[in-house]
Order: structure tokens, then C-alpha cells, then sequence
């Protein structure tokens, strides 16, 4: 199945990758909630002395709890850091809102790392626009690492696409976490939305080390069945604006060949997390739209069951599309369409629930509570 995925779907990952080199640029404490934490940001460096006309730095923020009594278990997301884009903020969280994923992790004590994917590879194929560059133009496919390693030429049909190239670089964020005291690098999970919930099903199935996976709205590409004719397509992804997610052998799966040609589905890339824990997470039709095809994503979690079962784990428990709502966390691999859009979010508290079978904090005092205006702070025990 991996040789399948790699020639026909994500591509391969070269054997000429460079080393990345991590550097801690800055540390800092602050709060999340109530909770004094430290935060890192980090560069990793990949050595380009074999192509220097590409530089590649990729971005990653680690939060930990400042007082935790010992290496705690960390989510790392697919998602956006340094630089924020001038003028732009994410607006003030209404009243009586839920926590952020942030501080719900941290009050369990666990961390949370983020990580660019586009810091790795730029969301485009080539030319002008697309993600992952403030303005300007580049050659989307032939920068990057994908354009590194092959020093600025086009890919071959089985090279690997923007997708595989953000699983890779989330491993090798892994590679730094496996380095810090204050992780347990043998509890790091994987989380991502949309076209980062793409990379991350695929970063879950490629690298074992991740331990636990949350998989938000993913679609086609991620843990949605291919062939299903329904939301988004195959034809839809090889086409101008996403083809340069996939290995080019994928392109012809929307012509001459149908996706019925596929010699690989979602179901088995989720067959290949196990028998580690992943959760698939969705919206609202209603609210999020047809276009990530909840049914597809449950179809995908459902089918991966045999496997499970195969290596003593549990699978979904049913091959019923369940009611909106409807947490299935009763087996290694969950499944829960919430009411809101095109978000984790409402799902973040039902994953916790689940994942405390699996990941566990260290134990001890956890995260010191902090002393109140009325409230003297505690003395200071010598060592």
C-alpha cells in the first residue's frame, strides 16, 4: 500500500534529502489562561550547499507548562506562525466561548507545538499567487524543499507533492521535539484542518512516531474515500489550483482513467496509522458544506476497521453514518461530525475525552496554580 500511495498519490520522498539543522531563536514566558508556559520559536535550517539558490528555513513554535514536574505529551498542528501578516489578528473570542484548543491542552498539562507547513513548501504549483509567501513571485514546485532536492527542475511523475512535503516536514519537527526535555517525544500528536487535516492523515500514516492523530475536515486527498463521486473530487485536486498536492501520476486519475483506477483508497491511508489511536473530525453539512463529504471522511474511519482488529485494536463499532453529533469513541479509531463550519474547534473537548485512554500527562503537582491578588505565592523549596 505505501509503494501505491508513493507512486500514484502523494509521491516519493527523494533519497537525497538534506539535514535540518534546529536553532532556538527565542524563548519566552507568558500565560495561557491562567497557566505560566514557555514558548520556543525555532528554526530549522536545511543544509542547501548542494543547490544554494533555494533556501529553505522551516517555521515552529513549542509551548510547554513553565512548572510542569516532567516532560509532558505535546499536539503539534499543521497551522500558521511567525510572521502573522501585517494587519491581520484573529478577532476577540465572543463571550461564554469555549476554551481555545491551546489552553484546553494546556490545562491538561499536555503542550502544543505549531508548525508551517508553507515555511517548507509554498501552497502553489507555479507562477504567481497561491499560499505561502508574503507577495512577490515564485515558481511554486521547483522552490521549496521539493525544488532543493531537485535543484530547481520539475518533478518526475512520482515525485512528491506539496502534501508529502509537509508530512516531511512535520517529522522533522518531530526529529527537534525528540531533543527537548520538556516533551515526551513518545507522546506527540498529529493535528491539522483541511488541506493541513490532508497532511496530517498523510504525516500520521508515513512516520510511526506520531502517536495519536486528529484529522479536521480533510477531504479529498485526506481521509475522504477517492472514488466516492460526491464533494470534492478527484478531478477537483488535479486540477490547476491543487494539483501540486499530489505526485503528477495522480493527474490521471481525472482523465484518461477515473478514480475507479485507483489503486489505493482513503480507508487504507487510515488503515496505515494503526493500531495508533486517530480521530476524524467533520462539520455540519448544514454549516461546513457538501465539498469535505462527511459521509466520504466516515466511510474512509469505517473502512480502516479491519486492520484494527487485525492488531487487537477496535474499530468504529458501526458502518452506519451516524447522526450529527454523535461522538463514536469507543474504539482505536473515532469518528464525530460536530454543528459548526470548517473548524476543529467543537470537536477539540470530544478528542480530549477520548485521547486520556492514551496519552497521559506526568504526574505530580502538574502546572502550578497561580496566586491570586489576596492570594501570597508559595515559598520556594531549596533543591
Amino acid at each position: 500500500m505505501i509503494e501505491e500511495f508513493d507512486r500514484e498519490v502523494y509521491g516519493r520522498v527523494p533519497k537525497n534529502v538534506p539535514k535540518v539543522t534546529w536553532e532556538v531563536r527565542e524563548t519566552t514566558r507568558e500565560k495561557v489562561g491562567e497557566i505560566d508556559v514557555t514558548t520556543k520559536k525555532l528554526v530549522g535550517t536545511v543544509d542547501n550547499s548542494s543547490y544554494p539558490h533555494i533556501k529553505v528555513e522551516i517555521q515552529l513554535t513549542l509551548t510547554t507548562p513553565t512548572d510542569a514536574p516532567g516532560p509532558v505529551p505535546v499536539m503539534m498542528e499543521h497551522g500558521f506562525v511567525f510572521p502573522r501578516r501585517p494587519g491581520v489578528n484573529p478577532p476577540p473570542p465572543p463571550k461564554n466561548a469555549q476554551k481555545p484548543w491551546t489552553q484546553l491542552l494546556i490545562e491538561k498539562g499536555w503542550g502544543y507545538a505549531i508548525y508551517s507547513p508553507y515555511s517548507v513548501q509554498a501552497d502553489t504549483g507555479g507562477g504567481k499567487g497561491g499560499f505561502g509567501r508574503e507577495g512577490g513571485t515564485y515558481q511554486g514546485l521547483t522552490t521549496g524543499i521539493i525544488g532543493l532536492c531537485n535543484k530547481g527542475q520539475p518533478r518526475k511523475p512520482d515525485d512528491w507533492g506539496a502534501l508529502r512535503a509537509w508530512a516531511w516536514g512535520a517529522s522533522r519537527a518531530l526529529d527537534y521535539l525528540e531533543t527537548d526535555k520538556a516533551v515526551d517525544a513518545k507522546q506527540v500528536g498529529i493535528e491539522g484542518l483541511s488541506r493541513f487535516g490532508k497532511a496530517a492523515i498523510v504525516t500520521m500514516a508515513y512516520d510511526e512516531r506520531f502517536a495519536i492523530g486528529l484529522i479536521g475536515s480533510s477531504g479529498q486527498g485526506g481521509a475522504k474515500i477517492m472514488r466516492r463521486d460526491y464533494g470534492e473530487k478527484v478531478e477537483n485536486v488535479a486540477a490547476s489550483g491543487e494539483y501540486h498536492w499530489m505526485a503528477g501520476n495522480y493527474l490521471k486519475y481525472a482523465g484518461p482513467l477515473t478514480p475507479d483506477y485507483l489503486p489505493v483508497d482513503a480507508h487504507e491511508l487510515v488503515a496505515l496509522c494503526a493500531p495508533r489511536p486517530v480521530f476524524v473530525s467533520v462539520g455540519s453539512e448544514n454549516v461546513e458544506g457538501k465539498w469535505i463529504d462527511s459521509k466520504g471522511n466516515f466511510l474512509a474511519a469505517a473502512g480502516a476497521g479491519p486492520v484494527y482488529k487485525l492488531l487487537g485494536k477496535k474499530d468504529l463499532g458501526t458502518a452506519e453514518f451516524p447522526k450529527e453529533t454523535t461522538a463514536l469513541i469507543d474504539g482505536d479509531v473515532a469518528f464525530r461530525q460536530h454543528e459548526g463550519g470548517h473548524t476543529v474547534g467543537p470537536n477539540w473537548p470530544t478528542f480530549l475525552t477520548w485521547a486520556d485512554r492514551y496519552i497521559k500527562a506526568p504526574a505530580g503537582k502538574g502546572p502550578a496554580k497561580q496566586p491570586t491578588a489576596d492570594e501570597p505565592a508559595p515559598p520556594r523549596l531549596r533543591q
